[in-house]
Parts: structure tokens; C-alpha cells; sequence
């Protein structure tokens, strides 16, 4: 007997239907094989059939030993992952005539069976009902754990199944189940950006604060240069704090990639925070971009619509910190092999931090620097300058003074506070570019854009100029410092560019000022 259910498989932040047909025939003799399972399967996929042997069996069926053929279609494309257990376990009981379901192909199943017949959570739970909901199926069978995630998608009745056996009994009719009903909107309106950490608890730096208020207003990158134990990392981890909430077109779309990647933890809804992704500096290159036999979202693509904390940049690997050249500039990262390629999502920003020399305290302005000559500039040439480019904040952090520590009488300005000028900038670069497709905010803006928007009076040229001659800063920098210019007149509420926000665009480009290295 020929039956066919319904799976869904994975590829990128995508995913595509899976018919699983299923037939059952003849008697097998023993000593031979009687399950076949065609149309690219992994190991994973393979090893299913031990599973679903004793599952079955454990939860009161029985597989008779009959030529038991399962073919998953399209048969060219490559099928990875336990999820499919549970189309193949229903699909074996429905071909070999132990159940009867009629409506079985009106529905879309997906689980991991465990030997006593429980069904544990997958990955990609809401890009599979997304895919669902598109190709019109009655209704989703997923984990209890992924139900939630699932629910998100409006218009596709989603079960939430703890056991075969349920799943089996809902098909057959025997039992009725209520669908999972999560309201995104309001799911997403009562999850807050609330933090443990405020940049009211940083004492001094005004400096370094306007330079992450600078690039939070328009997602800007921006790299923190200073001595161990000037509060580099401390500032940089207060970075989402003063970022705007995520919007929910904006929370779905990171909900899909964490979804894929199995970072979600059980019964989550939505991400409703902004990613903040800090990988050591031993990670691979493939951990960062993103790949692996099975393709997978690397750190850049976790980053999405939040940030990419690199704490020790030179510490990083060379090949690790060019591999992110491109996705900086393009926003998403393309993951090719022989016979697939993927696409993820990169939109984040690169928050970096180092100190300015080996020993940490060259230009102190109390300590010493140790190295030797010309021990600086050669740490600093473990940064390319291509990726130096592109990052358009260059800022020295100095250490707080022991009265600025002790000080009580000024608390420091909230993160609160500094995001309702984050917002307001925002919203601003919103307006200016709502009819602009992929265009967000004042870094996204190509150079033609750069030309349009960032004009600059006769004193702003000349000053740009002696700049660009004195640093000898490259065109892509240029184009940097005026985007930037751009945000600090933005966050001002200035309609136009003045001396003042193009002199402090110049300023943070620290890295690129004449013997800045010795």
C-alpha cells in the first residue's frame, strides 16, 4: 500500500516541502533487509528506523516484516536532521494498515521520536510554518517544545504533540486537539527590552558614550582602542541598551535565524531583544561566517539587527576578520558548496575593542609603554586596513580618573535617556529614506546617496580636504566620515551639516592620524 505525508526541510533561514511516500510490500525472509530509504538522507535520517522500530513497538504497533520502501521527494535535494521521525513513522503505520487516516495529507508533521515513543523539539520550527502556512496545509504537527514558535505564524492551526501515539489519535480522529494560539503582536508588545546593565553605571567617559550614541543613531561600526581596565568591554555590552527596539517585522526575522540554528530555548515565542553575539578569538572562520557540511548560521548572521562584539580584535585569527569584509558591506553572506548554496542575513554591527599595543598602554598617560620599536605598528598590522575602512568609528578610550570614580555628586546619564535621542535620530533617517528600499539608516546609504544627503558648506569642504591630505584617508573613509557627519547632525536635530558634526566625524578616525603608532 502506497501512502504519503508531509515533512519540511531546511535550507538557510528557508524552508521547502518534503512529500514522504511511503509503500509497503511483500513478505521479506529473514536474514534480509526490509527497510530502504531513498532520496539523499543523511546518517541522521538513516539511523530513523531504529528509532521508529522500538518507538512503535513501545507504544503498542507493530512493524511486520514487509519490503518497506520510503522515498523523500525531491529526490536531488539533501535531507538532514531527526525531524523527520514522525512523517515516517505515520506514513509506515498508515502503508502497513494498522491505521486508517484519511486526512493525514492534508497536514504537515515534524518530530524526533525517542525509544519510548516521546517526541522531542527541532530545529527551523518557524521558517517550516512559515512554509506551511504558504502551501496551504490544513494544520502543523510539531513538538509541544516548538509549538509556541510555531504559533507565531497567523492563519495555520499548529498541535503541539508530547507522543505518537497523540499524533496518531489526532490523525485517526479519535482525538481532538486545540490548536496553539500565540498573538505576535501582542506576544511581542509585552516582551521589554529590559537589561541588567545602563550606562548610568559607567562613570566618566562622555567621550566614548558619544561615540556609541554616534553609532547607535546610525548603526554605525566603530572600534574602542585603550589601555586594560579603561571600561572597553563594559561599554560595549551596554551597546543594545540604547539601541531602538526591534521592530516585528525586525523580531521574525531574527526569531528565523535563531529558530535554524536551535538557539531558541523551549516554548520561546519571539526574540524580542537585539542579538548581542561575542565570540571568543579562537572561533574558525566557518564559526563566524556561517557553513559546515550541513550549512548553519554562523556568529554574523546570529548578529542580525543586533551587534557583533569582537573583544581583542588583533587576537582574532587574519583570515577570521577578512572573511568579514564583504558581509559588512553587503549584509548577508552567501555560503556556496558543490551542490547548494545558501543565503543568511548579516545585518548587524561590528562593535570591536583592542588594546594599543601588546604590553596595553601605549599613549598612558601615566604607565609606561615596554615594546619595543616598532613592536606597535607591527600589532597593528594584524588589522588589514580594508577592514579598518570599514569601520567608521576610531575611538580612544582613556582611563577614569580615581575622582570621576569616587564622584557621586553628577549620576551619568542613562541608557534611557541616550535612546530616545537614538530614536528620534532614527526616526529622522526613517523619513528620509522611506522610499528607498534596504536603505534603514545613515550607514547603509551608497556613495551616490553619500553626494545627495551629506552636502557640506564651503568651510565643511575645506576642512574635509586638509583632512583627507593631512590622515591621507581612503575614498570608502571619506564617504565615512560624512555619513557620520550626517548621524551627529541627526541626532542634533540639525536639518544641515555644521563645522562642528563634520570636526567630530574627523575626530573618530583615530587610527588613521599621521605616527598615531610611532
Amino acid at each position: 500500500m502506497l501512502v504519503k505525508t508531509f515533512a519540511s526541510a531546511v535550507h538557510g533561514v528557508d524552508a521547502r516541502t518534503i512529500t514522504v511516500e511511503v509503500n509497503a510490500g511483500g513478505i521479506v525472509a529473514p536474514g534480509f533487509n526490509c527497510y530502504h530509504l531513498v532520496g539523499l538522507p543523511d546518517s541522521v535520517v538513516k539511523e530513523g528506523f531504529q528509532r521508529i522500530e522500538a518507538a512503535v513497538k513501545n507504544v503498542g504497533f507493530d512493524l511486520p516484516r514487509l519490503k518497506i520502501v520510503v522515498n523523500l521527494a525531491p529526490a536531488d535535494l539533501r535531507k538532514e536532521g531527526s525531524a523527520y521521525d514522525l512523517p515516517i513513522a505515520v506514513g509506515i503505520l498508515a502503508a502497513t494498515r494498522q491505521i486508517v487516516a484519511p486526512a493525514m495529507d492534508e497536514y504537515m508533521l515534524m518530530g524526533e521520536i525517542s525509544l519510548d515513543g516521546s517526541l522531542r523539539p527541532i530545529k527551523g520550527a518557524l521558517p517550516i510554518a512559515i512554509q506551511a502556512r504558504a502551501e496551504k496545509f490544513k494544520g502543523l504537527l510539531v513538538p509541544k517544545q516548538n509549538a509556541r514558535e510555531a504559533a507565531i505564524v497567523s492563519e495555520l492551526p499548529v498541535y503541539g504533540i508530547e507522543h505518537v501515539r497523540q499524533a496518531v489519535n489526532f490523525l485517526t480522529g479519535e482525538e481532538k486537539l486545540e490548536p496553539v494560539r500565540v498573538n505576535a503582536r501582542d506576544e511581542f508588545a509585552h516582551q521589554t527590552n529590559w537589561s541588567t546593565v545602563d550606562f548610568a553605571d559607567v562613570k566618566g567617559q562622555e567621550n566614548i558614550k558619544r561615540s556609541l550614541e554616534l553609532a547607535a543613531a546610525g548603526g554605525h561600526n566603530a572600534i574602542l582602542i585603550g589601555p586594560p581596565g579603561a571600561g572597553k568591554t563594559m561599554l560595549a555590552r551596554r551597546m543594545p541598551t540604547i539601541l531602538p527596539p526591534l521592530s516585528l517585522y525586525e523580531a521574525l526575522e531574527t526569531t528565523k535565524i535563531h529558530s535554524v540554528a536551535g538557539l531558541l530555548p523551549p516554548d520561546a515565542s519571539l526574540v524580542a531583544q537585539r542579538p548581542f553575539r561575542s565570540p571568543h578569538h579562537t572561533i574558525s572562520d566557518v564559526a563566524m561566517v556561517g557553513g559546515g557540511s550541513n550549512p548553519m548560521p554562523g556568529e554574523i548572521s546570529l548578529a542580525h539587527n543586533g551587534v557583533l562584539f569582537l573583544d581583542e580584535l588583533p587576537e582574532f585569527k587574519r583570515s577570521v576578520l577578512e572573511v568579514l569584509r564583504q558581509p559588512l558591506e553587503a549584509r548577508k553572506v552567501t555560503i556556496s558548496r558543490a551542490k547548494i548554496s545558501v543565503d543568511y542575513p548579516a545585518g548587524f554591527m561590528l562593535i570591536a575593542s583592542m588594546n594599543p599595543c601588546p604590553c596595553g598602554f601605549y599613549n598612558h598617560p601615566e604607565k609606561d609603554c615596554v615594546c619595543a620599536p616598532g613592536v606597535v605598528k607591527r600589532y597593528l598590522t594584524r588589522i588589514s586596513g580594508p577592514l579598518l575602512d570599514r569601520i567608521d568609528l576610531h575611538v580612544e578610550v582613556t582611563p577614569v580618573s580615581f575622582d570621576e570614580l569616587a564622584s557621586f555628586q553628577r549620576p551619568s546619564e542613562s541608557s534611557k535617556d541616550i535612546a530616545q535621542r537614538v530614536i528620534q535620530a532614527r526616526m529622522i533617517q526613517g523619513k528620509r529614506f522611506e522610499q528607498m528600499p534596504g536603505i534603514y539608516s545613515n550607514a547603509q546609504m551608497p556613495s551616490r546617496l553619500v553626494r545627495e544627503v551629506c552636502r557640506l558648506p564651503k568651510a565643511g569642504n575645506t576642512l574635509l580636504k586638509t583632512a583627507m591630505q593631512k590622515l591621507q584617508l581612503s575614498a570608502r573613509a571619506y564617504d565615512r566620515i560624512l555619513k557620520v557627519a550626517r548621524t551627529a547632525a541627526d541626532v542634533g536635530g540639525s536639518p544641515d551639516i555644521k563645522i562642528e558634526h563634520l570636526a567630530e566625524a574627523i575626530h573618530f578616525r583615530s587610527l588613521d592620524r599621521e605616527n598615531w603608532a610611532g
